[in-house]
Parts: C-alpha cells; structure tokens; sequence
C-alpha cells in the first residue's frame, strides 16, 4: 500500500505571488465600485449603497486573505496597501453623494422641529395667533418666550409628525397669512425692544390658487423690506429645510446659523433636476451643484455659523441637539443686544450687501 504523500506548506514566495494577485483583482473591483458611482448620471444614491456592499464584500475577503498570509510580511503590505485604497475608493463615494445625503438627513421624519426646540429652549411661552386680516395660519408658529433672561419673540415654520398635523400645518408651507403674522409678531417684537429668533424649515411658501390670490409674493417681499430695517437684534437658524423665499421670508437676520445637517437653497434638487435635465432622477447631481449644505454655504459667506449635531443627525438626539444650539444661540443673542440700533441696522446692511460678491473691479 502506497503511503500517502504529506503536502508541503506554500513557501513564502509563494503565499505572497498568491496574496498580490488576489489585492490586485479586489483593487480593480474597488475602482470599478467607484466607477459606478461617479457614472451614475444622478442616480449616485442608489449606485452608492451598491458600491458600499460591494467594499463591505472587499472587506470580509481581506479578512480571508489576512489568515492565508499568516506572518509574511510583503502579504500583510499588499493586504495593508489594498485597506487603504478601500478607504481611499469609501471617502471619495462619500463626497460624491454628500449633498443628497443631508438633503435626506434634513428631511428626515424624526428630525426635531421648531416647536421641540421650543419645548428644550424656552419657558413661558406664549403663541401670537393671527394676521389680524385674514386668519390663523398653522404652518407659522409665533410666540413671546424667555431665554436665559431676555424676553424674545419666536417664530418658525412648524412640520407635522402624523398625517392629521401635516395636513394642519400644510407641510410646513406659509400661506401670506402666515408671513403677515410672522411680521406682527416681529413688530411687536421691535415696539418693546425684543430680539427676535427664527426657526427655518420649510420647503417654500405654499404656492396654492388661494396664496396667490391673497398675495404671497407680497407679503414675502414685505417681510424682506421689514426685517432689513428692523431695529431689533434677529437670529435665524436653519433646523432643517430652508426652501427658497419661503425660508427668506424669516431670514433676514443679522445673524444666520445653520445645523451641520441642514439644507437652504432656492429651490429643491428634484425641482432644480427636473428644470435642468428634464429628470428629477438627478437630484443628486443637482443637490451637488447648487451647494445647498452648511459647510458650503458658510464658505459661500451666505450663512454665518454651523450649528454640529449628535452623531448620526439631530434626529437621534432631540435633546442634545437642542443643547448644541442652545450654546450658539445663546453666544449670538448676548454679543447682539449689547450693540446699538444703529450698528446694529448698519452691520445687517452691510452683511446682505457683500453677499454673491464673486467679481472684483478692475
């Protein structure tokens, strides 16, 4: 009876040949996840959780490879090298769709509104109600508040959790009574000398048969005319969705924050891809080009503070979100009051003015 033959262990030349064949293979599906990504003619998000399930399967056969190579050292350098390309492939997947991706965090469903800002910052509050012309309108919430010893008039657009408050607050979307209201509290505001702070999120001023008729584009433009010359300190945040001059309408502040998570822009990304390529399926493309986040916002010199969230977005944390803010808020309120109405009317002037100076004179 023949003996059987002992195998022989591969030799280390061998185990590396055999590990740098296998790093290279998975290196060229790394790139090729990218690939995807970055041709993905707008549809990045999609293309990007494939990619990333793609890497995750890069990474569990790293693992495989990494017992094959033992302690050969040139095999854990390949395997090291190959990590690294995958972070490198992971960070510019992650740029890529950056601006979709807090388009979704600041829509997100359990994102904390104006009203628990309200709830976490302020006491004794009292909600304004009406426009003395026309009605109440539930999408702007208004109200006298105290905040760390100030007496301050609060406003915002307010979203609804369930169906029978969406419907209520119309999807956080203003008619002009709600505008015209959100003045008389800011005039009220200005006759006892109460700063004002504002809470922006909203995807536009409601563009309904009835707004038109009632004269939205009115009552916003007022709302820009007044709250530049208002002689009262004016804090905006952006918590979640600043849509267009629905958001503007409350924004004309002398200063003006953002949430890491938030987004302001004129106009939505499916409706700015649907205007541009005729498909709203580019709202990746497009939430990318219109430079709708905080970070770019503040380097654009249109925002003058990012707020960060809790880890993940404000949504996981309502309290600690509100405590973050809070800290900034605070800061703005006190260097504010202690200027006068007329420095104070002028640094306003003077903060709009420089605004989308991109050309200088020869």
């Amino acid at each position: 009876m023949r003996a059987r033959q002992r195998r022989e262990p591969a030799s280390d030349a061998a185990v590396a040949a055999g590990v740098r064949f296998a790093t290279e293979l998975l290196g060229r599906q790394a790139q090729a996840a990218w690939q995807m990504v970055n041709e993905s003619n707008g549809e990045a998000g999609d293309a990007a959780r494939l990619a990333e399930g793609e890497l995750q399967q890069i990474e569990r056969q790293i693992g495989e490879l990494q017992s094959v190579a033992g302690s050969n050292q040139d095999a854990r350098r390949q395997l090291q090298s190959l990590q690294q390309q995958l972070e490198s492939v992971r960070k510019q997947i992650l740029a890529h769709t950056h601006a979709w991706r807090i388009t979704e965090l600041a829509r997100h469903p359990q994102r904390p509104y104006m009203l628990d800002y309200v709830q976490r910052l302020f006491s004794g509050f009292s909600e304004v109600h009406g426009d003395r012309a026309f009605g109440d309108d539930q999408a702007m919430v208004c109200g006298i508040a105290n905040y760390h010893g100030h007496e301050v008039m609060v406003i915002g657009q307010q979203k609804g959790r369930d169906t029978k408050e969406k419907l209520a607050r119309n999807w956080s979307m203003p008619n002009p009574e709600g505008y015209r209201k959100a003045l008389r509290a800011m005039k009220l505001a200005e006759k006892f000398g109460k700063p004002v702070l504002s809470f922006v999120d909203t995807l536009g001023a409601f563009p309904g048969l009835g707004a038109e008729e009632r004269g939205q584009g009115e009552a916003i433009a007022r709302n820009l005319r007044e709250m530049a010359r208002l002689r009262v300190p004016v804090v905006a945040t952006v918590i979640g969705e600043g849509g267009s001059g629905g958001a503007l309408a409350i924004a004309v502040a002398d200063r003006v924050l953002m949430l890491q998570n938030a987004i302001y822009s004129v106009i939505s990304p499916e409706g700015c891809a649907a205007i541009m390529w005729r498909d709203a399926g580019k709202k990746d493309l497009a939430a990318e080009a219109m430079k709708i986040t905080a970070e770019d916002l503040q380097k654009l010199g249109c925002v003058d503070g990012v707020i960060p969230e809790p880890e993940g977005g404000a949504q996981n944390d309502h309290d600690e979100a509100a405590r973050l803010l809070d800290a900034e808020l605070q800061k703005q309120v006190e260097h504010l009051t202690q200027l006068s109405t007329d420095e104070l009317l002028s640094r306003r002037y003077e903060k709009f003015r420089r605004m989308a100076q991109f050309f200088e004179n020869s």
